[in-house]
């Protein structure tokens, strides 16, 4: 059935001067929404793709890359966006970890369960607004100046329905992405890594559970947390509300208190 242009159409836009009313939404990809438009001028019908703002001005969290500043820059016939955020000298987490390792060291348990639980407030605070990150992974974890982990590069979010099934694998696509993270954390590698430099599939081998091995490095509480996040069904994996009061009850205690155990 064809469309036709109705003033009382929701909502309409003016580009280079001229007016057009929005009809329907045909679409939306990670971070763009597609839309059917109606010139006021012409009565022609226009799609017009509608380019997300940077993610990070959404959030405000101390685990979370906050937007100082930005502004749209034209050079010659094309326009750029110029985003004003913070400098950390410490780069990354996979930066640390790689640092550690060249050198023979891991990261201590401590730490580890310290990173765990910023890097899931600040995930907390993302599926909090309806958004899945997607795009967890060591190299977009920033640490700050007092070793906080903070998220980064949020072009990948994309909202997710809670009551939608898809929504709910993708929020636990972000839990086993932790998890990868958390391994990489606790070896100093990819859970991957020696699949893809031994040429294997890498896609085949994330459908079947993860053999993690053992290392006294670490509790077995530790293993247990990291085996949950890595369950091939998303469904078993736990949410990360689950996550973070698991974490909270693990921090290391004050001096004269007694260490809680899940």
């Amino acid at each position: 059935m064809g469309h036709t242009l109705c003033v009382c159409s929701r909502g309409t836009v003016i580009i280079d001067n001229k007016r057009y009313l929005f009809i329907q939404k045909l679409g939306e990809g990670g971070f763009s929404y597609v839309d059917l438009v109606g010139g006021l001028h012409d009565g022609h019908f226009y799609t017009l793709k509608r380019i997300l703002s940077d993610m990070h001005r959404l959030f405000h969290h101390p685990n979370i890359l906050h937007l100082v500043a930005y502004c749209l820059k034209e050079r010659g016939a094309k326009h750029e966006a110029w985003l004003l955020l913070p400098f950390f000298k410490r780069d990354t987490l996979w930066t640390e970890t790689e640092w550690l390792k060249d050198k023979g060291n891991f990261l201590t348990e401590d730490q580890i369960l310290q990173l765990l639980l910023g890097i899931c407030r600040g995930l907390e605070a993302i599926h909090a607004k309806g958004y899945a990150y997607r795009d967890m992974k060591p190299t977009n974890i920033l640490l700050g100046d007092e070793g906080q982990p903070v998220l980064m590069d949020l072009g990948s979010t994309n909202q997710a329905c809670i009551h939608v099934e898809g929504s709910l694998q993708a929020l636990g696509t972000d839990v086993w992405s932790l998890g990868c993270v958390l391994y990489a954390m606790m070896f100093g590698e990819g859970p991957y890594d020696m699949v893809f430099q031994k040429g294997d599939s890498v896609a085949l081998a994330v459908q079947n559970q993860l053999n993690i091995r053992q290392s006294p490095r670490h509790s077995a509480v530790m293993w247990q947390l990291l085996a949950s996040m890595m369950t091939v069904d998303p469904q078993q994996r736990p949410h990360v509300p689950l996550l973070l009061s698991q974490l909270e009850a693990l921090q290391p205690s004050a001096p004269g208190q007694h260490t809680t155990q899940i």
